[in-house]
């Protein structure tokens, strides 16, 4: 957990000093309480028992005991397959822009758990988190014992429970919440939002969301609420139909669809970042800088314009948009880390966030000599599909087309086991790695990789670190 120390620090939450006829856990008590509750890991290899069945009502228990705090503040509910974390991000951003007291509720964290509450761009701090989550130890007793809770709250739910309890305490303006998984039954979904985004839908998490693009898109539109806006950002017209009739079907006052409601069209390479012309129902914006890399990130600024334009009811001024786009960060998302030899980090960690990835690496950076892939998947990830959509080969002829280098360009795969009990053991990306001619080697973990890419990486070679967050926030936290 971290201790921010600077003058724009969030001032303490005022819950926790109500709190006070119950003993105040420390930190690592707060931290162990919490970890003793059911995790994703258990729900997705199916050793969660009934904690891991679908339901709100868990964390609609905790809502309520605490006067649903909740309420309080309008909602930017953020789901989706990719994207929706730059999404969450960028929209905060634009609020916090237009003056707003904004509250940001992440996940996964990259380095500190208190990343995943923020208020303003300031992470909540390790004692607020404490408290709340002393509050949330002695309410969850009580529940049980009374039966209004039949078992405990999982990770998640507690998790989001404080989020939500943090910016009622802190009297935020507006909130904006990513979902973690899914969307129907995800407890992000207990909060009444008043905007609903969905950024796309692909293959992912299929062992819980279900086999199909068709059952995911089911899934991630559950979190339109009746008389909500829903703002949609699939482009496949098959699904983007369903996901338009299902809202409704589930009182979406309107649904805004990318391509007819508004779309960015065009996101040109800049240096830093790239320049976008953006349409939307209430305006049209030209030649915003947005300091991201990527094409994608165009088609997130859209949706988060148009979100946070629904949320507000008109057009944002050009300049505050501008000014707003300008303090835009991603971590962990085609970050630079360093350079000469140019270090990137990208937490894609499915098909086509690394096609995604295959595409900025070609259009956003210049030309290297070697490349060096620092990679770890989780559990459920197929190495060599992973691999595929990467391209490596693709990217490695482009350069020596462009450069007509007389000697090729390398590339290697060093493979790792990411800090996760989900975790694929690395020699798996090996292998996958040498079945489509890519040399590899198994490093371990993600420190000794990165040793290796330094010694190895000479000053025109690029370092890409890639294929799951916690992989991207191990090597964060070493550089």
């Amino acid at each position: 957990m971290q201790h921010p120390n600077n003058d724009n620090h969030v001032p303490s939450a005022g819950r926790s000093s109500k709190q006070q006829h119950h003993k105040l856990l420390s930190v690592g008590d707060a931290l162990s309480y919490l970890d003793s509750h059911v995790n994703l890991e258990a729900i997705e290899k199916g050793r969660a028992g009934r904690a891991g069945e679908p339901t709100l009502s868990r964390i609609n228990a905790i809502l309520d005991a605490m006067a649903r705090p909740d309420d309080g503040y309008p909602i930017l509910q953020v789901t989706g397959t990719n994207g929706k974390g730059s999404t969450t991000r960028i929209a905060s951003a634009i609020l916090m822009g237009l003056g707003l007291c904004t509250g940001t509720y992440m996940s996964p964290h990259l380095e500190l758990i208190n990343e995943r509450i923020a208020v303003n761009n300031q992470s909540i701090t390790d004692d607020d988190l404490a408290n709340i989550l002393s509050s949330l130890s002695y309410l969850e007793a009580f529940l049980l014992s009374s039966g209004k809770l039949e078992i405990p709250p999982t990770w998640f739910e507690l998790m989001t429970a404080a989020a939500f309890i943090f910016f009622g305490d802190m009297a935020v303006d507006a909130a904006v919440v990513e979902v973690g998984m899914g969307g129907r039954y995800d407890a992000t979904n207990a909060g009444d939002a008043l905007v609903s985004v969905l950024t796309n839908v692909e293959l992912d998490h299929v062992e819980i969301l279900g086999p199909t693009k068709k059952h995911i898109a089911l899934e991630k539109v559950g979190i339109v609420k009746p008389g909500s806006i829903f703002v949609q950002g699939e482009r496949d017209p098959v699904l983007s139909e369903l996901l338009e009739t299902t809202a409704f079907e589930q009182g979406a006052s309107e649904v805004l669809i990318r391509g007819r409601d508004f779309d960015c069209t065009s996101a040109e390479v800049a240096h830093g970042g790239r320049l976008l012309d953006i349409y939307t129902k209430f305006s049209s914006y030209e030649s915003l800088f947005l300091p991201l890399h990527g094409r994608h990130q165009g088609d997130n600024a859209a949706i988060a314009i148009t979100a946070v334009e629904q949320l507000i009811g008109q057009a944002i001024d050009q300049e505050v948009l501008q000014e707003a786009l300008q303090e835009a960060e991603v971590p962990g998302r085609l970050e630079v880390l360093g350079r000469s030899p140019l270090v990137l980090l990208d937490g894609a960690h499915n098909e086509a966030g690394m096609s995604i990835l295959a595409e900025a690496l070609e259009e956003d950076f210049p030309l290297f000599e070697n490349i060096i892939v620092i990679m770890g998947l989780l559990s459920g990830r197929e190495p060599k599909k992973m691999l595929q959509a990467l391209n490596l080969h693709k990217l490695a002829l482009r350069n020596n087309a462009a450069a007509d280098n007389s000697q090729p360009t390398n590339i290697t795969v060093v493979a790792c086991t990411p800090p996760s009990l989900r975790a694929l053991p690395g020699y798996l990306v090996k292998e996958a790695a040498e079945e489509l001619g890519l040399p590899s080697f198994d490093s371990g973990d993600v420190a000794s990789a990165l040793e290796w890419a330094k010694q190895a990486g000479g000053q025109n070679d690029i370092i890409l670190i890639t294929g799951s967050l916690y992989v991207v926030g191990s090597a964060r936290q070493l550089f």
